[in-house]
């Protein structure tokens, strides 16, 4: 691991300003993912601002009937909330679907969203990677990509971006809320939140330098049957090879998001209206403009029979 220096956040705008003054400064908090970064030298800061202080870690209903969760609240805190449990079921199902206990007891909610991808060639600094390394190639096209994205992918990047919770937020519609060094507020669009490779896959969401998450906002309950299915090699502790968050209604309308599949969580509302008429109409639409490999075909006919799946669970 480099050296870097360290400081604790007094405020947020505080940490927003001291990231935005260094270009190699780096928000921390449960550190799940940085940590591991920095020890491998993926991430390299200079200098880590310790976000845990700002008190960030609430969960509170919204004057709208939704709820807003802060930046800091744990992810075994989030999945076990009475409200979350009752109202926002997918959110505490796709919680609980990834990691261990002990990860989720330090695991944040803005971590979360900001994890990095798992595909092995980002791991392997022998290999070239253009989201580690911009400009170097990508070492998963024409390599092992069982694992990898089949849409959403361009010539730069097919790694697939790997939060369960993100998922279940994009079927739930959730807004991203952040901070900037001038103390200036946004609320993002989950759905713009995280990019598509294209020509820069190391630029991963719309967050700007220095730019701070200090909640995700949940909009009012919506009902339904919410079910989050994921399907991986392992039971247990491993990333998706896909997975669908879903909110099925009792006349069989809804919303379905996929993991597993691309550089962002995947839902396309045209496809929405299809449900309904079952799965194969739906993923006709959804994965449309999919581009698998010879190695990860396989998902496109997975993510049809999970969503069949998900679809017959819901109606009983």
């Amino acid at each position: 691991m480099k050296t870097f220096t360290y400081e604790r956040a007094k405020s947020a705008a505080a940490a927003a300003k001291a990231a935005a003054s260094n270009p190699n400064a780096k928000f921390i908090a449960g550190g799940t993912n940085l940590l591991d970064l920095m020890k491998l030298q993926i991430e390299t800061p200079t200098h880590l601002i310790d976000v845990n202080g700002l008190g960030l870690d609430k969960i509170e209903l919204t004057n709208q009937g939704g709820l807003r969760v802060g930046a800091l609240v744990r992810n075994t805190d989030l999945a076990a909330d009475r409200t979350v449990r009752r109202d926002y079921g997918l959110l505490s199902r796709a919680i609980l679907a990834g990691a261990s206990g002990q990860l989720r007891n330090k695991a944040t909610t803005a971590g979360n969203l900001l994890q990095r991808t798992r595909c092995p060639y980002f791991y392997d600094t022998n290999q070239p990677c253009n989201k580690r390394q911009p400009g170097s190639g990508c070492s998963a096209i024409g390599g092992a990509t069982r694992s990898l994205a089949v849409i959403g992918t361009s010539d730069a990047c097919i790694a697939t971006y790997p939060s369960d919770m993100a998922i279940a937020m994009r079927a739930l519609d959730a807004d991203v809320e952040t901070v900037n060094e001038s103390g200036h507020t946004r609320s993002i669009p989950i759905a713009d939140f995280h990019r598509l490779p294209g020509d820069t896959p190391h630029i991963e969401t719309v967050l700007e330098p220095g730019e701070l998450i200090t909640a995700v906002t949940l909009p009012p309950p919506i009902g339904g049957k919410q079910i989050y299915r994921k399907v991986r090699d392992r039971a247990s502790y491993a990333f998706a090879l896909i997975s669908i968050g879903a909110v099925i209604q009792p006349d069989g309308t809804g919303r379905v998001a996929v993991g597993g599949v691309a550089h962002k969580p995947w839902r396309v509302e045209k496809a929405e209206a299809e449900l309904p008429k079952g799965a194969r109409a739906t993923t006709n639409i959804l994965m449309a403009d999919a581009h698998p490999t010879e190695q990860n075909r396989f998902k496109v006919d997975l993510v049809e029979r999970t969503l069949g799946a998900v679809i017959t669970e819901a109606r009983g």
